[in-house]
C-alpha cells in the first residue's frame, strides 16, 4: 500500500482542499482515452504531518467501461463503439444521418440528415439507458455553418428544456461527405 501511495500521491504545500477537489474533478473530466477510477483526497497517516495529499488514479481497467451497440442505428464506420458507458456517463460517438438498414444517407440535405441522425442518436441513447433529456453536452460538426439556423430548428424539437450545453463547429469535411455529425454525453 505504501508504494502505491508514494507512486500515486503527492504532497500539497498549504493548498485549499476545495481547490484540490475542483482541480481533480476538472482533470478527471478532461482525461482522454482513459477512465478515471478515482479522484480522492488522501491524508497522511503520520501524526507529524497534516498537509493534504492529492491522489488522482487513472485506470485502464476495461471492466469499468462498457460498449453500447444497437442494430437500430448505423454501425460504427471504423474501430470505435457507437457509445461507451463509464462512470455513470454515456459517451455517444459522432452520429451521421444514415439509414440503419441501408447505410446510406437519407438525402443530401442537412435538414433530412439532422432529423435522421437525431433519430439514430435516440436509439443509441435508449440502448445505453439514457434519453434526450439526460444529455448534458452535445457537439455539432457542420460542413457549412450557414446551415446553423436550419439545424437549430430541428435540434430544438429533440432536447427538452433546459437544453444541453453545446458546441458547434464548421469543419473542412465529415465522413462520407455528410452535411452534419453530432456527438453527445448523457448522464445515466
Amino acid at each position: 500500500m505504501t508504494s502505491w501511495f508514494a507512486a500515486n500521491c503527492f504532497r500539497l504545500p498549504s493548498m485549499d482542499v476545495g481547490v484540490i477537489r475542483r482541480r481533480a474533478s476538472f482533470a478527471a473530466g478532461i482525461v482522454g482515452g482513459a477512465s478515471v477510477a478515482s479522484a480522492a483526497l488522501c491524508r497522511s497517516s503520520s501524526a507529524k504531518s497534516s498537509a493534504p495529499f492529492a491522489c488522482l488514479s487513472i485506470s485502464t481497467d476495461t471492466s469499468i467501461k462498457e460498449a453500447v451497440h444497437t442494430e437500430k442505428a448505423p454501425a460504427a464506420l471504423g474501430p470505435y463503439s457507437q457509445a461507451i458507458k463509464a462512470n455513470n456517463l454515456l459517451f455517444v460517438s459522432g452520429v451521421l444521418g444514415l439509414v440503419p438498414e441501408t447505410g446510406k444517407f437519407i438525402s443530401d440535405n442537412v435538414e433530412d440528415q439532422t432529423e435522421q441522425l437525431l433519430k439514430n442518436m435516440g436509439e443509441i441513447l435508449k440502448s445505453g439507458g439514457a434519453s434526450y433529456s439526460s444529455v448534458v453536452k452535445t457537439t455539432i460538426l457542420l460542413a457549412d455553418l450557414k446551415d446553423f439556423k436550419k439545424v437549430n430548428e430541428i435540434y430544438a424539437k429533440y432536447f427538452p428544456s433546459p437544453p444541453p450545453a453545446r458546441s458547434t463547429y464548421q469543419v473542412a469535411a465529415l465522413p462520407l461527405d455528410a452535411k452534419i455529425e453530432i456527438e453527445c454525453i448523457a448522464a445515466i
